[in-house]
């Protein structure tokens, strides 16, 4: 059984992605829960996928329902199209909009293609996580987990070239010495 690995781009900021691996053989329904999942957001809102080109054009329409709006044809729903069968190409996209209001857009590309399944895998999953996800309905709290992380990930060594330890310690110049101490250094530099 092929399994199908799909790299989604959050379309406003293509370095953060998440990379999702499916069975051909599962529902574009499965694709868009664990897309929905792999960026925190509710499952509350319209969706769709469009099957597109190198371009990114938006071609027919794979819905979560079909919605009162003119079609030039009928969309495909999710939950009855299995993903092989809307597989065209080697590198084949979907574009993947969610909330029609707030109108989130991904960038769905199939980055790569396995006749093997992982038997530690439950299919589909996400596999590979990148950059900060954008908040659904706004800003997340200041103490949450992501700043943390994110913190963590630039938090700056002691001694690091360029920065220096200035108001550090205790050994404040009194104001004849602060004077001193700015002469001195124009004269080093020359």
């Amino acid at each position: 059984m092929a399994v199908l690995k799909f790299r989604i781009y959050f379309e406003e900021d293509d370095s953060i992605y998440r990379d999702v691996a499916i069975k051909h053989t599962q529902t574009f329904l499965q694709l868009h829960q664990v897309i929905l999942k792999s960026y925190e957001f509710d499952s509350k809102h319209q969706a769709t996928f469009y099957r597109s080109n190198d371009n990114w054009q938006r071609g027919r329409e794979i819905s979560l329902a079909q919605y009162d709006k003119q079609y030039k044809v009928a969309p495909l729903l999710m939950e009855n199209t299995a993903i092989g069968s809307e597989i065209k190409d080697p590198n084949q996209k979907f574009i993947f909009v969610y909330d029609f209001v707030k109108n989130w857009s991904f960038l769905v590309e199939l980055i790569s293609v396995s006749k093997e399944e992982s038997s530690k895998i439950d299919y589909p999953a996400v596999i590979k996580s990148e950059g900060i996800a954008p908040s659904q309905y706004g800003t997340k709290g200041i103490a949450g987990d992501k700043l943390t992380e994110m913190e963590e990930k630039y938090d700056l060594k002691a001694g690091t070239e360029g920065f220096g330890t200035e108001g550090d310690g205790d050994d404040e110049l009194t104001e004849g010495e602060g004077e001193e101490a700015e002469e001195g250094g124009q004269d080093d530099e020359v």
